[in-house]
């Protein structure tokens, strides 16, 4: 027996349909007319599929990403969640910001084992290119007081950030240690991905916070900005699958 169709409401020209098996890795920009914009798939694909293509993009992404990152340590207005936390921990350990990052990440990816998350090439990338990055970055940017080369590091990482999420997110060779964490919870609990990611976050600032971390009006531009910044542009980066090319009919 057939299920009966589903139609949404006069008007409304959007189907409604299931949720399908991988719909966490499916994004659609938000537009007016969302109907004229193709979905963006986000699932893993094999680096055997354009290898010299993706690679450089995993690793563009991910050093602009650690770049972004000590921006925002040298602009000392308040860091994006993860670096707070990142902050906090180095206060008591002595580490370098980028010893901590890299550590932070292999913890939560110890995380992904009940959520039986599988790791890509760009998982394991993630850890080491933005770990490296960062310390290398901050060896050569030096701190800044004054405001107004404060606000233009803030502002440059917030963007540079958004930038680089795109990029290495849109190569497709494995979601980072946060975002596996992030989608696997959603997965596994049925909470949206929005719910899980403020859950998550809020919870990283609070602790990095305790730790000494610090939290001000970068951490809330960061709340604001990248998830727009990040959805706008990845339509510009994302790579997809080669579209063979229909066969015109002979008239």
């Amino acid at each position: 027996m057939r299920p009966p169709c589903m139609r949404p409401p006069n008007g409304i020209t959007a189907s409604i349909r299931p949720i399908f098996q991988n719909w966490l890795w499916f994004t659609r920009p938000l537009t007016a007319d969302s109907e004229s914009v193709a979905q963006i798939d986000l699932r893993p694909v094999r680096i055997s599929r354009d290898p010299a293509r993706r690679s450089v993009q995993l690793l563009a992404g991910l050093a602009l990403y650690g770049t972004s990152v000590a921006m925002l340590t040298r602009a000392h207005l308040g860091l994006e969640p993860w670096g707070v936390l990142a902050e906090g921990v180095m206060k008591h350990t002595g580490l370098t910001f980028g010893t901590v990052t890299g550590v932070i990440s292999v913890a939560v990816l110890l995380l992904w084992i009940p959520l039986r998350q599988r790791p890509g090439i760009g998982t394991v990338a993630n850890v080491v290119v933005i770990s490296v990055t960062v310390d290398l970055v901050r060896a050569v940017l030096p701190e800044q007081h004054d405001l107004g080369w404060q606000i233009a590091l803030l502002a440059g990482g917030v963007v540079l950030n958004g930038v680089a999420t795109a990029t290495y997110v849109g190569a497709r060779l494995g979601p980072g240690a946060r975002d596996g964490l992030m989608t696997g919870l959603a997965a596994r609990t049925g909470r949206s991905v929005r719910l899980v990611r403020t859950g998550i976050e809020i919870t990283v600032v609070a602790v990095g916070f305790a730790l000494g971390g610090t939290v001000g009006l970068g951490t809330v531009l960061y709340a604001l900005a990248i998830g727009p910044l990040t959805q706008a542009l990845l339509p510009l980066v994302v790579w997809r699958e080669p579209q063979r090319e229909e066969q015109q009919p002979v008239h």
